[in-house]
């Protein structure tokens, strides 16, 4: 594996630039999300497109089935493949989204998390319920975010929704996607999350339809949801991003992702220096 920091000097190096705005950086800050459209090149797209397909063929032990036995369609998730899958590599490591995560966390450096594929195949129904990222994670801290990119067409409809704010708190109970169980935290422990779909016009809620090359950046902590899917299938990549406050928040339950023996070479409170989370950019001096 190559030296962690290289990386980001080796985008440096390159004089990859991608475009990101002031106006941008200010909206994912006072909103907690922000769609920058053409990202992603179509070179780039065939590329996420290729990994992905390559991913759903041969998914890894850590995939999930996220949509019900009955369900007309079929909703597969997968994390962590960067290291195996030579498309996600390029696409994170060579296409300077870093910079962009960076960036918008107002971070001096960033560091990858991981990867998240999502994949709802045509006329599947399984909606993904509104809640938090980081409550599921082994993490603390503010500067962080997560890229949502597809590779198809994505309808409004069908779309990742979020509530614009809610990145500032508080942390809200998290539970099971489809028996709603509260494994992680305890029962009580934590605020429930509000019935947005009882009154959605009570809510600040955002969402666009989405080209190949669009992506959507919103920080773990904005609450975000998505219906299912028509005749259509919607394939996304999600790439998970820390900064420099982030620290290790060991879990006495098993995260998701989950980072076996991680805790044993990272204790609790400790930067994420570790191979696992390597540098992807780093802020000239």
């Amino acid at each position: 594996m190559p030296d962690s920091n290289a990386i980001g000097v080796d985008l440096q190096e390159a004089g990859h630039r991608p475009r990101i705005t002031e106006k941008e950086i200010a909206e994912f800050q006072r909103d907690g999300v922000v769609c920058i459209r053409g990202l992603f090149t179509p070179e780039e797209v065939e590329t996420g497109r290729r990994g992905i397909d390559a991913n759903v063929a041969t998914p890894s032990p850590r995939a999930k089935v996220a949509s019900a036995p009955g369900d007309p369609g079929y909703f597969l998730e997968d994390f962590c493949n960067w290291q195996e899958n030579p498309q996600y590599h390029d696409l994170i490591f060579k296409t300077g989204i870093g910079e962009v995560a960076g960036r918008l966390m107002g971070s001096r450096k960033t560091r990858l998390y991981h990867d998240h594929l999502l994949v709802k195949e045509p006329n599947t129904s399984a909606r993904t319920p509104w809640h938090q990222d980081q409550p599921y994670y082994n993490i603390d801290g503010m500067q962080n975010c997560s890229m949502w990119a597809p590779m198809d067409p994505v309808s409004r409809e069908s779309t990742l929704e979020f509530v614009a704010g809610t990145h500032t708190g508080p942390w809200l109970m998290p539970r099971t996607f489809m028996s709603n169980e509260a494994k992680w935290f305890p029962e009580g422990s934590l605020q429930n999350l509000p019935d947005i779909e009882a009154d959605r016009s009570a809510f600040d809620i955002r969402g666009w339809a989405l080209e190949p090359g669009d992506a959507v950046f919103f920080h773990m902590l904005t609450l975000h949801a998505a219906a299912g899917v028509g005749n259509c299938r919607r394939r996304v990549l999600s790439v998970r991003f820390l900064g420099d406050d982030i620290r290790h928040a060991p879990r006495n339950w098993t995260t998701s992702p989950a980072f076996p023996g991680l805790e044993k070479e990272l204790p609790a409170g400790a930067p994420m220096d570790h191979p696992l989370f390597p540098v992807l950019w780093e802020r000239d001096a």
